[in-house]
């Protein structure tokens, strides 16, 4: 199991590295990581150039690891059909990881995996996402802020899969439940981590609001906000 562990992660971070954000700009003959926050993701893209663009990356972002996970419940059902379910939570991990540092950019800097996390959410265990998409919106509209959704999100994967575990609803058996528990806890630090800089602006009161409006250019007012 530790081979098919280090080959899904493998295979999960070849298929983060894929930035759609980055790659409709440079359609635009622009670089999204020399715009606004200077991050790949989703909401950069939409303050940058818009809902189509905010669009086009969120599903290419949230695409990633549910192939990613397809594609290791393909390859590993029959050879660990115990620990398939372990496996596919590796292959997410590891698209997430693949998303926020792939090796070909600058600094290794990609997005901050809040797609990607809702992506394996769908595909993991698809009965936490009502939940976990609920209180994303709730929170950004409470507060103006979507990193603030964003962490009260990951803090809900993690928690609803130590609660579904617990219930027997991740068809997980006991051998992995509690590796299935410290990964997932893992992908919520990860994310967490991801938000520092954001987390040090709403303590001094200077993250920017989330807004509808389009900010498309490299107004110094949009560096490393997100």
């Amino acid at each position: 199991m530790l081979l098919y562990r280090i080959i899904v992660l493998v295979i999960g971070y070849f298929c983060g590295i894929f930035l759609s954000g980055y790659a409709y700009s440079r359609s635009r003959h622009k670089d999204i990581t020399t715009m606004g926050s200077g991050n790949a993701g989703t909401t950069n893209a939409f303050r940058m150039f818009g809902w189509k663009a905010g669009l086009i990356t969120l599903l290419g972002d949230v695409s990633k690891p549910i192939f990613a996970i397809f594609l290791t419940w393909l390859l590993f059902r029959s050879r660990e059909p115990e620990g398939v379910r372990l496996l596919q939570l590796y292959a997410g991990l590891g698209t997430i990881i693949g998303h926020n540092h792939p090796f070909y950019m600058k600094h290794f800097k990609g997005g901050k995996g809040i797609a990607c996390t809702g992506g394996m959410m769908i595909a993991f265990c698809p009965i936490e996402v009502p939940v976990g998409l609920s209180l994303f919106l709730l929170m950004t509209a409470l507060t103006g802020y979507v990193s603030v959704g964003s962490m009260v999100g990951l803090v809900s994967f993690f928690v609803q899969t130590v609660l579904f575990g617990e219930l027997g609803l991740l068809n997980v058996t006991e051998t992995y439940r509690m590796e299935i528990y410290a990964l997932s806890a893992v992908i919520m630090l990860m994310g967490i981590v991801r938000h520092r800089e954001n987390i040090s602006r709403l303590l001094h009161g200077n993250e920017n609001k989330f807004s509808l409006k389009k900010k498309e250019g490299t107004s110094e007012s949009w560096r490393k906000q997100e």
